[in-house]
This record gives C-alpha cells, sequence and structure tokens, in this order.
C-alpha cells in the first residue's frame, strides 16, 4: 500500500512508551501510529475481525519455569568461595 510521508513531532516520553508498545506487540511503530490513527478517525476498533498477533514471550518467561532447579546452586556469587580464588591477584 502506498502511502503519504510526514514528519510529526511527539514528546520524547510519548515516543519511548509507543516505541515500547510496538515491540512487545512484535510491531513496527509506523503500523501501531496508523492503526490509533484509524481508531481515532473511524471510531472504533482497527482490528475489527482481526485477531492481534500474539505477544512474543519474554526471555525471563521462557526461563522462569527453571528457576530454583539446581538445589546445590549458591544463592549469589558472594556467596561461592571459587568466585574469589584469583581476587586481588
Amino acid at each position: 500500500m502506498c502511502g503519504m510521508r510526514t514528519t510529526v513531532d511527539i514528546p520524547d516520553e510519548l515516543f519511548r512508551r509507543a516505541k515500547a508498545e510496538a515491540a512487545l506487540r512484535g510491531r513496527k511503530l509506523k503500523d501501531l501510529v496508523e492503526d490509533a490513527l484509524r481508531l481515532m478517525l473511524e471510531g472504533g476498533d482497527a482490528h475489527v475481525g482481526q485477531r492481534p498477533p500474539p505477544l512474543k514471550p519474554s526471555a525471563h518467561d521462557l526461563l522462569k519455569d527453571l528457576c530454583g532447579i539446581i538445589d546445590d546452586a549458591p544463592a549469589d556469587l558472594s556467596t561461592n568461595p571459587r568466585y574469589f580464588d584469583d581476587f586481588g591477584r
């Protein structure tokens, strides 16, 4: 689809929030802006009849079930004596 290019000034905080939201949805910022404009101008949902794209799981979401599976692991590096083997050399 061919379209018109334009430049708009967006406050930094709003830009960061919009960019983050687009990334969370796995979309480009321009697509998010287009959807928001459609929603405002048409007075309805920009994705009527369409399923929104699935959110990509974060690394934390993928690995959270693995936390605590090693019984003898140190709580953190400061409790592991091997961490201090070469300290100060």
